[in-house]
């Protein structure tokens, strides 16, 4: 679809400052859902091509390139700003999809709030929701965060390496809360699986609904870090801050390739090297 509205803009068919067609003209002209319709939609305004993609009113064709207001080129954005739209579009399907490999759930957590207040009031409600997570095993030695000197032998004993295991498991806590009160509440179909890496992750990657790869770097760090003995410097990463890059499948045979490949890379470390997670202390 998003190939198709493509080559209209391209070729002239839709102009620039035209307005699309609504979305349920969309979906009826395609035969898809309007969930699809607005993931369409969303890859051409982070091509340029778009402007104002709403639920509310119908895009606008985007100014030519080199004319007042056709603004930059697109480019990644850092994940608190990045992935919670994405989340959101992946919410319009019936059967939601996510998997998730990262050091924490945090940007998950934060991202997926979104959805869950628009199920809460009604305006959204997909039948099943699936959502598997990978992350760092508690009982490893974590390349990061970790103390720049002075690292313990047993991780347990490691103050920064409990700091960060309380967040893991806290946010896991949370996330896994709030999605399977939806099933209580709502009767939707809710699955959450945790699942531990023997390995300190060195991106963060989220697949969403087999249709979108969303992968970001950690860059390491130098900062010092507050703990219950005191002050201690460290390497660490905010993955909030991490920069985001999206591939859809569609978009192209680079952007195909990528969310495939990524989506064999997920599943290969899921049924193989990873363990059972279980969110305690």
């Amino acid at each position: 679809m998003a190939d198709e509205l493509r080559a209209r803009i391209r070729s002239g068919v839709l102009r620039p400052g035209q307005r699309m067609p609504t979305q349920a003209q969309l979906a009826d002209e395609f035969g898809v859902e309007r969930g699809t319709v607005r993931q369409a939609l969303r890859v051409l305004q982070s091509e340029r091509l778009l402007t104002n993609v709403s639920k509310g009113s119908p895009a606008t064709v985007a100014p030519a390139p080199g004319t007042p207001g056709a603004g930059p080129p697109a480019g990644p954005l850092p994940t608190t700003a990045a992935l919670a739209p994405r989340i959101a579009a992946a919410f319009d399907s019936e059967h939601v999809r996510i998997d998730a490999l990262c050091l924490t759930s945090v940007s998950l957590t934060l991202a997926i709030g979104e959805p869950l207040r628009e199920i809460h009031t009604g305006r959204l409600k997909p039948a099943k929701v699936d959502v598997r997570l990978l992350l760092p095993s508690r009982d490893i030695r974590l390349a990061f965060p970790v103390p720049v000197q002075g690292a313990a032998a047993d991780p347990r004993e490691d103050p920064v390496h409990q700091d960060w295991l309380a967040m893991r498991n806290a946010q896991g806590q949370v996330l896994r809360h709030n999605l399977l009160s939806l099933r209580s509440a709502y009767g939707i179909d809710v699955s959450v699986s945790f699942r531990a890496l023997p390995f300190t992750p060195p991106v963060k990657l989220y697949l969403l609904n087999g249709e979108e790869a969303l992968f970001a770097y950690y860059t390491v760090a130098r900062r010092r870090h507050e703990t219950d003995d005191g002050s201690v410097e460290m390497y660490d990463t905010e993955g909030t801050r991490s920069v985001l890059f999206a591939f859809e499948r569609g978009a192209g045979p680079r952007e195909t390739g990528f969310v495939d490949e990524s989506r064999r890379w997920f599943d290969a470390l899921w049924e193989t090297i990873s363990t059972e997670l279980v969110l305690t202390g």
